[in-house]
């Protein structure tokens, strides 16, 4: 059924649909409206057979989740930012043990200096915790990612996290296209555990385990990841035999076809990059797009071979490795090691919802097609604020708090201001 809709209550109506028998929450902006949304739905009753439960942290959220997913419930839970760092000790048990829980991580930037609006900082910052990690394009593919991560996660008894775009995505109001109950009950069969605590079977679940075997339990959560690139492709075909249209997957390409420069990115910002090579294909330009859906596992031979004949690589990240990069540079230049006649370029873009402009990309992708971007480049950066600050440093032992002294930089032009004396 089509509905004009926040996205965060159509990633609600697609929770519901999955019949989760146990929600926890704990409210951080800008996931709050979907944990919101589905208290209401338990409270009129239109949510049956669930229990939602408030808890007084995010570390409490996902140790709830464990607990309800361990005693054979459907669980699921939201978090963002902060909020992804507290519960993070439980998130890294929530895989280890094996269990399908699903999460929504609405991406906010983390601070310190504090920061609500969207980069993907806090889920690139768990990107090795070992739960698979789902990107949305739009509300859309957040409603029907939501819906194949039960089916993903239960398939491989892994937990799944569905990133959507904090307030960009979350609290926007789109057209979205909400399946019935019967299609998604046609699709999602009901939950059968692979495991699951039974009084009259006791068996211990996360029990300690040594040196001797610790190498083989990590590699089979390995192999655990490499065995989800199939599900995840399978899945997504199986949901649009139902549904009627694509969605998920691990990735879409877009104008690809004889491309020079084949940007990849994942988000929000997708439609915007795609807008900008329309333009540039429009004048002649030889530019396309890879959108990636899955991120972890990430589809590192799917990549290549779609990749092999490219010339160069413009990967746009959203989070900054500090020291070294983008997040997933990375990846990609481990994925096209085995063809070094491809030119990567990495952009970082975006931070803490800086506006990522059509004509910020333009000038980036013109540089590419022209082979003069550097090998890491910051769109957008001020250079004039960041190099008095830095000088500034040098001069002044005492230079007072970096956020703050930026801050003032900018709103005074550009102009360093020095800070205060401590």
């Amino acid at each position: 059924m089509l509905k004009q809709i926040e996205g965060s209550l159509g990633v609600a109506q697609a929770v519901a649909l999955c019949r989760p028998e146990v929600v926890c929450a704990y409210p951080i902006s800008p996931q709050t409206h979907i944990v919101e949304n589905l208290g209401a739905m338990v409270k009129k009753g239109t949510l049956t057979d669930c229990e939602f439960i408030n808890v007084e942290s995010e570390f409490a959220a996902m140790s709830v989740a464990i607990g309800a997913s361990v005693a054979g419930g459907r669980a699921y839970t939201a978090t963002a930012s902060q909020g992804l760092l507290y519960m993070a000790e439980a998130v890294y048990n929530a895989s280890g043990l094996g269990l399908p829980i699903v999460m929504t991580v609405a991406s906010r930037a983390i601070g310190a200096p504090i920061n609500i609006w969207n980069d993907h900082s806090d889920s690139m910052s768990q990107r090795d915790c070992g739960w698979i990690q789902l990107f949305a394009e739009d509300n859309q593919d957040a409603v029907d990612m939501h819906i194949q991560a039960f089916k993903i996660a239960e398939e491989l008894s892994l937990p799944v996290m569905v990133c959507m775009d904090g307030f960009i995505l979350t609290h926007a109001f789109e057209r979205m296209d909400i399946p019935d109950q019967d299609q998604v009950d046609r699709f999602l069969p009901p939950y059968d555990p692979r495991q699951s605590l039974d009084p009259e079977q006791p068996v211990s679940i996360g029990a300690m385990v040594g040196p001797e075997a610790f190498t083989e339990v990590r590699y089979l959560a390995h192999a655990h990841h490499l065995q989800a690139l199939g599900v995840i492709d399978k899945v997504s075909k199986e949901y649009e035999q139902i549904m009627g249209r694509h969605a998920g997957g691990l990735f879409d390409e877009y104008r690809t076809e004889g491309a020079d420069v084949v940007v990849i990115a994942m988000g929000s910002v997708i439609g915007t990059i795609k807008d900008v090579i329309d333009e540039m294909r429009a004048e002649g330009k030889k530019i396309g797009l890879i959108c990636l859906k899955s991120y972890r596992p990430f589809p590192s031979q799917e990549l290549a071979d779609v990749l092999k004949a490219t010339k160069e690589v413009l990967v746009i990240d959203r989070a900054l490795q500090v020291g070294i990069g983008g997040v997933v540079t990375d990846d990609v230049i481990r994925s096209l090691r085995q063809y070094p006649q491809i030119e990567i370029y990495g952009v970082i873009a975006g931070l803490g919802g800086r506006a990522i402009t059509k004509s910020s990309l333009h000038a980036v992708f013109k540089k590419a097609l022209a082979h003069d971007l550097a090998p890491l480049t910051f769109m957008d950066l001020d250079k004039k604020v960041v190099d008095d600050q830095l000088r500034h440093e040098q001069e002044e032992r005492h230079s007072g708090p970096l956020a703050e002294a930026v801050v003032r930089a900018v709103a005074h032009g550009g102009k360093a201001t020095g800070g205060p004396r401590l």
